[in-house]
Parts: C-alpha cells; structure tokens; sequence
C-alpha cells in the first residue's frame, strides 16, 4: 500500500534510525523532522517521528505529517513531544530542511553544566556558524522552550538545549545528521580539553573568516529557494 510522501518518509526513518546507531540518542528519545512542500504551495508542513516508537521498529507508515501549527494532516500516530520546537525553527528559519534532536552524552554534558562551546575547530565553524550557545532553561515541549532554544540557535545550525540535550539543524536531513554528529564530537573535545584547564580557541580573525564562509553557504541555499518560487 502506498503512502503520502513515501520517499520523505522514508528518509526520515533512516536518519532517525542511523541517528540512534551513532549514539545520538538511546530508546525512543530524540526525534528527526523534514520540511515539506505544502500541496496548495504556501505554508510548509513537517514529517516528523511520533512519540514512543523504537528506532529500529520505526517504518515510514509510523511517521507524522503535520502543519506549522501542529495541526495533523496525514498518519496515525502521535507527533513527537518535542514537535512545536521542529515547527517553531521551521517557521523562523527558511534556511532549515531538516532537524535532529539528540540526547547524545558529551552535549548533554553540556546541557547540564550550562557550557557553551566556543570556536575551537575550524571545520565546527564553518558547518555549525561559531559558539554554540546553551538555552535558558524552559520546560519540555512548551512555547518557552521553543522560544529559548531558537534564542540560542540564532542563524547557528546548533544549540544545546539546557538540561535537555542538543537541537541540530540541516538544509536537509543528511547535513542535520552530520551536525548532529559534529557536535557530539565537539562537546567531547571541549569537555576533555577543558578538564585538562587549557583551552586554546581559535583567533578571532579565523573565526569571523570562518563564520563568513558559513553565512556565505546559508545565503547561497536562501537564493536557491528564492529561485523556486
């Protein structure tokens, strides 16, 4: 039996399923979203991974089409928890394609100790923009949350969520996934580096290069999507 935006679906269950292969997130938390194009061609509606389904169990009948107002459109299921948070960024971010949310262990290490992370990898900056920022704390999936998570994202393509977890953004959900995997990497870099008490961050003027070549990407993918429309 074919479904609504099949080949979308299934992406979407890939990555979420190689999400939790690469540690990412464990059991049935975290959660993977695609922006789609609406049928009537103007606001965007989001597959997402419902709640409480095991990755490896997960199929593309099992994943969620909503609105940007978390109205459902298409699937049984329930929408992932955290689902206002993909449909905020979704709305204020036309760059964003796809969005991963993990529990990886070395950012949510940094989640708990309220740690940004600054520039101290070169290729860090140029894929996820500069310092990641730690959101203020706000309760899970609530308006606040999102609200807070976007305030530290900024025009990054990560953020770590306070006492939470990580929130990673793609222009679609193989660049959400590398982010996704990236950080972790990050965090752990600067976990280890930071307990042996020397830190050395990259130079400023590097650094506004690199987030140059970062925003010069972004607004590379902004025209294109200006273009077809």
């Amino acid at each position: 039996m074919s479904i609504r935006w099949e080949q979308e679906r299934r992406a979407v269950v890939s990555a979420a399923q190689e999400m939790a292969s690469q540690g990412l997130t464990n059991g049935t938390s975290g959660n993977v979203s695609v922006r789609l194009a609406s049928d009537e061609g103007g606001e965007s509606i989001v597959a997402i991974t419902p709640t409480g389904v095991p990755y490896p169990s997960l199929t593309p009948e099992d994943i969620v089409v909503v609105d940007l107002d978390v109205n459902p459109i298409d699937g049984d299921g329930v929408p992932s928890s955290e689902t206002l948070l993909h449909t905020e960024i979704y709305r204020r971010r036309p760059d964003a394609g796809a969005i991963i949310h993990t529990h990886s262990v070395f950012a949510s290490v940094a989640a708990v100790r309220g740690m940004n992370i600054p520039p101290i990898i070169d290729e860090a900056i140029i894929l996820l923009g500069g310092t990641i920022e730690v959101s203020e704390y706000a309760f899970p999936s609530s308006q606040e949350l999102a609200d807070s998570v976007l305030a530290a994202l900024g025009q990054r393509n990560a953020a770590i969520i306070r006492n939470h977890g990580a929130v990673c953004v793609g222009v679609d959900l193989k660049e959400a996934l590398n982010v996704g995997i990236l950080l972790e990497r990050l965090a752990q870099i600067y976990y280890y580096a930071a307990a042996t008490g020397k830190v050395n961050t990259i130079p400023p003027d590097v650094v506004e290069a690199e987030i140059a070549i970062f925003n010069m990407r972004r607004q590379a993918h902004l025209s294109s999507l200006d273009s077809k429309l």
